[in-house]
């Protein structure tokens, strides 16, 4: 797609927000010349990842309204407006490391409950004027993704990172590039909550400007250097959004890929994810500690490292993103607590400085960036999460409380001074 094609469909599709809004509610924001738009003013935002709130937004089993319009509210009164949010886990429930209730149990077979809290969901955020970034799909094991649908198109049983081993695991998610059945029950999926009407507000999706974009997945990757298995990448990430622009003209697009990590760190299949058409703007994650440069033993020593790497990498992805007219948002990005602890009352000295480190670029390289993720009023049990414990920002195969923010943490100072310099 030639760049001058690309603005096109983005000036189409910002008319269309603006004709589409009300003044009663939040506008769509969309895309112009490489920048996003609200309103007609240029936009930025510091927002966090969220990805439990249809969960508590429900009325069954790890439903907790009180809780979410706690957080709702306290995120709003920092000024975190824009969530990045799970629609909604994919197989059976009961699955080792993997985040539950789900919402779709079977193929095209959903639990109403949890349609029901997603639809609640975006009620209460179109109350507050906050928006919802909501990705459909992962990579990863801990909402089913990419392994549940292998599985129900091949009967193989997904393997488990913790059990199995990572790269096992990721030799198997390779599959899915180049299993069209798998991949026809996604693009099933998609159509189904793309196509929804909400049954709170009796509103269509496609017209609530409570969402603030659709996002193809959580971090997909190609897992695959073969040829066969990059094309089939770069074609279903590309059948996926040609089916939800047809469904939903208003919404902005993203992949939600990593950026060069999520792309085998190979910057040629980088440029083909970024010039995927119909995408509206590009994402990238970071994780110092996840990716080396930072260790657990030393992540006060290393936080140099940890913030130059960080320099360069948002910097690559920028040029990348200008050269397609992309706005560049990093949508995912954490470190630890201080001595890898997990328990809420330790100290979050290197973290609140990783964190000024990357919010210092919004309104410059990056117009976006959520942090992951928030914990808010949790209270978790034990490291690891098990049915009946409270939700945080670290889903069920991550250690409770090591990356997530609670309301305690002196993180929030951060983030909110952020805020503040940001609407100045």
């Amino acid at each position: 797609m030639t760049k001058l094609l690309r603005k096109a469909i983005q000036v189409a599709v910002a008319i269309a927000a603006v004709t589409s809004c009300t003044s009663a509610q939040v506008s769509f924001v969309s895309v112009r010349d490489g920048q996003f738009v609200r309103d007609g003013q240029p936009y930025t935002y510091v927002g966090t990842n969220f990805w439990y709130g249809p969960i508590l937004a429900s009325e069954g089993r790890g439903g907790h309204f009180s809780r979410l319009t706690k957080e709702l509210d306290t995120l709003k009164s920092l000024g975190i407006t824009n969530l990045r949010v799970l629609v909604g886990g994919d197989g059976p429930d009961g699955v080792f490391s993997r985040v539950e209730p789900t919402l779709q149990t079977a193929p095209g077979v959903y639990n109403d409950t949890l349609l029901v809290g997603l639809d609640r969901f975006l009620a209460e955020l179109g109350k507050r004027d906050m928006q919802a970034v909501l990705f459909l799909n992962n990579s990863w094991e801990w909402s089913g993704g990419y392994g549940q649908y292998l599985e129900w198109a091949t009967g193989e049983k997904t393997l488990i990172p913790l059990i199995d081993g990572y790269w096992p695991f990721m030799q198997q998610m390779a599959g899915f590039q180049v299993n069209k059945e798998a991949q026809d029950l996604y693009f099933n999926h998609v159509r189904a909550i793309v196509g929804r009407t909400n049954s709170i507000t009796g509103k269509p999706y496609s017209e609530d400007p409570a969402i603030f974009s659709w996002q193809l997945g959580n971090e997909p990757r190609c897992f695959s250097n073969e040829p066969e298995y990059r094309d089939g990448f770069i074609a279903w990430m590309t059948e996926a959004a040609r089916i939800i622009r047809e469904l939903d003209p208003n919404h902005m697009i993203s992949t939600g890929n990593e950026g060069l990590r999520g792309c085998e760190d190979d910057q040629e299949l980088l440029e083909r994810v970024a010039a995927i058409p119909g995408i509206d703007y590009m994402t990238i994650h970071i994780w110092p500690y996840n990716w080396g440069w930072a260790r657990a033993e030393a992540l006060t020593e290393d936080m140099e490292n940890a913030k130059a790497r960080t320099t360069e990498y948002i910097g690559l992805h920028s040029e990348i993103a200008k050269k397609n007219g992309l706005p560049l948002v990093a949508e995912e990005f954490g470190f630890p607590r201080d001595g890898f602890a997990t328990a809420m009352d330790s100290s979050t000295t290197g973290r609140d400085a990783y964190y000024a480190h990357v919010f210092s670029f919004v309104g410059g390289m990056l117009q976006g960036a959520n942090f992951w993720g928030w914990s808010g009023f949790a209270k978790p049990a034990s490291d690891q999460w098990e049915r009946g414990a409270d939700y945080t920002g670290d889903p069920a195969q991550e250690a409770q409380g090591l990356n997530g923010v609670y309301i305690g943490d002196t993180t929030v100072g951060v983030i909110e001074s952020a805020i503040k310099n940001l609407n100045k």
